[in-house]
Order: C-alpha cells, then sequence, then structure tokens
C-alpha cells in the first residue's frame, strides 16, 4: 500500500524537507508540492490525493480555512510553526499536527497513523460479503459502527460516500464502489451509479425514483428494469 500525498507550503525549504522526509518511508508517494493552497485544488478534486501536508500560515488563505472550503477534504496532517493552532486542527479533524522544525522521527510517528487510517479502512473492506452484520468507518474524527439493518440508502460523493442510517447520516473517505462490493447483494441493490438502496427499506417507486421516507432516489434508465425485477420479484400482487 502506497498513499498518495501532497505538500502545500510557501516556504520552499519546508517543502523540500517533507519531500526528503516522504522519499524516505516506503509506504508514502508524493504526487505534488504547492506553494499555495489554491494551486492544489484541482489536483485534490480529480480524487488522487490521500494525504495532504498542509502548512496554516499561508499568503492569501490558510491552512485551516483552505480545508473548510473543501466539500469533502482527503486527510490532513498540518506543519507549522505555530502551536497555538492544534486545537483548531483537529476540530477539521486532522490527523496530526506538526510543529517546525519537524525531525525524522516525528514525521515518522504521523506518516504511521495514516497507515493505520488506511489499513483499517482496507481491513473493514477486505472481508467477503455475508462475513458479518456491520462494519466500521471513520467520521468525525471517530470509528462508527454501522449495522447493516440500519442503513436506509448509500450515496456516492466522489472518493467519498454518505451513509444514511435511520437515526443519521455519516460521511466517510471511502469509494462508492468499495462499498457497493462490500455490502451483501441479497440485500443492497444499486439504482444508479451514486446510489445504493437497502431494499427492505423501500416505501414505494414513483417513475423513475425509489422511495424510502422523505428520501427519493433517483433510478437509473439503464438499471430500472433490473431494479425493478429485484424489488418486485413475484411479490407484486394484480388482479
Amino acid at each position: 500500500m502506497r498513499i498518495r500525498c501532497i505538500i502545500i507550503d510557501d516556504e520552499p525549504l519546508a517543502r523540500r524537507g517533507l519531500k526528503e522526509y516522504i522519499d524516505e518511508v516506503e509506504f508514502l508517494e508524493c504526487v505534488g508540492d504547492f506553494d499555495a493552497a489554491l494551486k492544489a485544488t484541482e489536483l485534490i478534486a480529480s480524487g488522487e490525493v490521500q494525504l495532504i501536508f498542509l502548512d496554516i500560515q499561508m499568503p492569501r488563505i490558510t491552512g485551516l480555512d483552505f480545508i473548510r472550503t473543501l466539500p469533502q477534504a482527503p486527510p490532513v496532517i498540518f506543519t507549522t510553526a505555530y502551536p497555538n493552532h492544534a486545537l483548531e486542527g483537529f476540530e477539521v479533524n486532522a490527523l496530526d499536527y506538526l510543529v517546525k522544525p519537524i525531525s525524522f522521527e516525528r514525521f515518522l510517528k504521523a506518516a504511521l497513523k495514516a497507515k493505520e487510517y488506511y489499513s483499517l479502512r482496507e481491513k473493514e473492506l477486505a472481508e467477503p460479503r455475508g462475513g458479518t452484520d456491520h462494519f466500521y468507518i471513520k467520521s468525525d474524527n471517530k470509528l462508527v459502527k454501522i449495522a447493516f439493518d440500519d442503513i436506509l440508502f448509500v450515496e456516492g460523493l466522489q472518493n467519498y460516500v454518505c451513509i444514511h442510517t435511520s437515526a443519521k447520516k455519516y460521511v466517510t473517505y471511502l469509494t462508492f464502489k468499495a462499498v457497493d462490493e462490500y455490502l451483501p447483494a441479497a440485500q443492497f441493490l444499486k439504482v444508479h451509479k451514486s446510489y445504493l438502496v437497502a431494499a427492505a427499506q423501500v416505501d414505494s417507486i414513483e417513475g423513475n425514483e425509489v422511495i424510502i421516507g422523505q428520501h427519493h432516489i433517483p433510478i437509473s434508465r439503464n438499471l430500472k428494469d433490473e431494479v425493478m425485477e429485484k424489488l418486485l420479484g413475484g411479490r407484486f400482487l394484480k388482479r
């Protein structure tokens, strides 16, 4: 496993030092470095970035404000000369907070946190379908247990998913494909390229939408026949 990361720091020496550290860690791969946060927006939006090493005090926009502007940000490790921003850093779900000058030992400790995060995610998604009745995700900086029976539907958001349950919704850094492959096909049905629904939770079908409570979920035209067959499947009573 190699974690694709970028560096955002307006100081050339700081970027060079972090790049050298990254090159020494086998499971990290630097795919870009930027002297301004806004220059990294396109690459982050592409979904290729799995980890950001981000300075806080920068011209135009701070690292903290930049992360807050992203709809769904990859995991972040802040790098800064100012320790007084640590609390704010963790409020935006940072994996770690490194104070300059950064020793390699401290850098490696932060990198291992990122590795643990992705290892846990892969482990949870590696179990075969039907092997359990729940799974764990990381959401709001904590591990949350999700029971299959509590899921209403799953919505794909680029490299993130939003899992809607009977109690609340959870946003987590996963691909829609990974969740689709993990959830048992007997219980969950793909109705759109970005939506999975729990078959047992469907209240009605109206035109090209599946209705679950107050939620209207679109059905793709090319999936309509398959969706209708799996949802109705001999259970449609008619005169």
